[in-house]
């Protein structure tokens, strides 16, 4: 029975556990009971904690302390979705409670749990029985109570693990909508699995291996001093690129190797970083943008630098590519000086809709939505980007809230207000509300009213059978969401989109906006058009192409 861990057990615990949700992340995806295309719940937990394993990889802590600082630390920037941002509030509970101490034992990990449920529960407006947080609280009270029967660390983790299985097994009883749908809590599925990830490394047992989407895209080449002959390529090139579209990179890949050598691209979720020897980083910054929007680049003349060595000077290297991403992503958290007072970020998935917000006024727009959503780092960026006193944040999906909301704090030289806007028309109508001129409780109040005066209505698909308030949905079932708010189902688009044109009339709509998503064709979206058309004939109607995935439409009416 282990009676302690130190800190480099401890960060191998937290590598096990997230190696373990990486490999479970899609099972507890599908536990998500709605049964729209957007079950993420694994991949958010996954996501957020790899962070943290990616962090305490490199940084190889010895202390407890130091290794749950590390790990709430990255969690709190990569934390992704709602689940992903309790988890983070979790380990800073966790990581508060593990202050100067180089070793935990028990006692000190019941504590930790329990400051981690703490935390959570703090943050959380309206806490639900039935939840993750159910299941973290259960399991740290009998912890609290293994120590006190024994305080070796393994025996209060094996306590708190038995306690959280019986946790989630009964959260289908406690959340009405987890029973109607025959399924435990995600989250709480996620924390189990965290838990039984790190005793499994306490005892031995081999870790699940990681996808390579958590891992460098490939090993970081060992560039050293060259001499001058040996420079066949001039331009030291690196550079970040923020992925549009989706566009795989092969083609990009195979174009590079005809352009130079030493080359390695890392592909991210949302961006990817490429170190390139050429002679022409202009041309491949240029061909680059095919894929995305240029974020940052650094060059730098080899020969030139190979002179200042010669002579006895300090060349500055962009050889040691980890050492370039850290000056870059430095770079990258540097806060714009503000040119104005007010600033606006969004979140949308989607060119039509980015279009829309930057029409409208916003500084940055943060691709993302159902099934995408980003983390409070990718906020946070954003936010830093934006030169204005107050920064208004619109996340545009109720998941994307709790992870905007945790930049609050982390800003000091700017206000940054989160609209809890949960869709992106009514995002769009707090836009159009801004005053600039207007003072900042008057904007806020302005943007807020504007908010709750739409109604959106969403067309999606069903991405498998389910029964939902008693109703038969089957995979591939058109699902017609009003407010969020499953308002029917259709096995016919025609039929669906005169449904919502309908219950559009019922509302009396006066201005109702429609964007299509991608894979709808210009004429199908006309078609639609006339549907509200005919159903609203006093309305003014737009259509617009949003580009949107996994939404069909998505529809405004005020």
């Amino acid at each position: 029975m282990v009676q302690s861990v130190d800190g480099k057990t401890l960060a191998g615990m937290l590598i096990h556990a997230s190696a373990c949700l990486n490999a479970e992340k899609q099972k507890i995806n599908e536990l998500n009971v709605f049964p729209v295309p957007d079950g993420d719940t694994g991949t958010n937990m996954s996501l957020t904690i790899s962070t943290a394993a990616a962090e305490l990889r490199q940084k190889k802590p010895t202390t407890v302390e130091k290794a749950a600082a590390v790990c709430a630390s990255a969690m709190l920037r990569g934390a992704r979705g709602n689940s992903g941002v309790i988890l983070s509030l979790i380990f800073r509970g966790f990581s508060r409670a593990m202050k100067d101490k180089t070793e935990m034992n028990g006692i000190d990990l019941a504590d930790a749990l329990n400051a981690g449920v703490i935390a959570a529960y703090k943050a959380v407006m309206k806490p639900a029985e039935g939840t993750v947080l159910t299941v973290s609280r259960l399991a740290g009270e009998r912890a609290g109570r293994a120590a006190e029967e024994n305080s070796a660390f393994e025996y209060v983790l094996e306590s708190s693990i038995e306690r959280a299985r019986e946790a989630l097994a009964d959260t289908i009883n406690q959340n009405p909508v987890l029973k109607k749908a025959g399924v435990v809590d995600a989250g709480g599925m996620g924390f189990v699995v965290i838990l039984q990830g790190m005793l499994d490394e306490l005892r031995g047992v081999a870790a699940p291996s990681e996808d390579e989407a958590d891992k460098p895209a490939q090993d970081k080449a060992d560039f050293g001093s060259l001499a001058d002959e040996e420079i066949t390529f001039t331009y030291d090139t690196v550079f970040i690129v923020r992925r549009t579209g989706g566009k795989p990179l092969d083609e990009y890949r195979a174009w590079l190797e005809t352009m130079g050598d030493s080359l390695v691209i890392g592909e991210g979720d949302e961006e990817f970083k490429v170190h390139v020897h050429t002679d022409e980083p202009g041309v491949v910054l240029t061909k680059a943008a095919e894929f995305g929007t240029l974020e940052l680049a650094k060059i730098e003349n080899m020969r030139t630098q190979r002179d200042e060595l010669a002579a006895g000077k300090q060349a500055q290297s962009t050889d040691d590519l980890e050492a370039v991403e850290a000056e870059l992503e430095d770079m990258e958290h540097q806060s714009a000086a503000p040119e104005k007072k007010y600033g606006f970020v969004a979140v949308a998935a989607g060119e039509g809709l980015a279009k829309v917000f930057y029409d409208l006024g916003v500084d940055g727009v943060i691709s993302g939505g159902q099934t995408m959503n980003p983390s409070t780092e990718d906020i946070l960026k954003q936010i830093q980007k934006t030169p204005a006193e107050i920064v208004y944040v619109l996340p545009n999906n109720k998941n994307i809230i709790m992870a905007a909301q945790q930049c609050v704090d982390l800003v000091e030289d700017k206000k940054v207000i989160v609209l809890p806007a949960k869709t992106v028309p009514q995002g769009i109508s707090a836009m159009i509300a801004v005053n600039p001129d207007g003072d900042e409780a008057e904007n806020t109040a302005a943007m807020e009213e504007a908010m709750s005066l739409v109604t959106t209505m969403e067309v999606t698909y069903a991405a498998r059978d389910s029964e939902f308030d008693g109703q038969a949905i089957h995979a591939g079932d058109y699902l017609l969401l009003v407010d969020n708010q499953l308002f029917g189902t259709e096995k016919d688009l025609h039929t669906a989109l005169d449904k919502l044109a309908q219950a559009s009339k019922e509302r009396a709509g006066e201005f109702i906006s429609i964007f299509y998503g991608e894979g709808v064709d210009p004429d199908q979206a006309e078609q639609a058009l006339a549907l509200f058309q005919t159903a609203c004939p006093d309305a003014e109607i737009t259509m617009l192409e949003g580009g949107q995935p996994v939404y069909h439409y998505l529809i405004s009416v005020e």
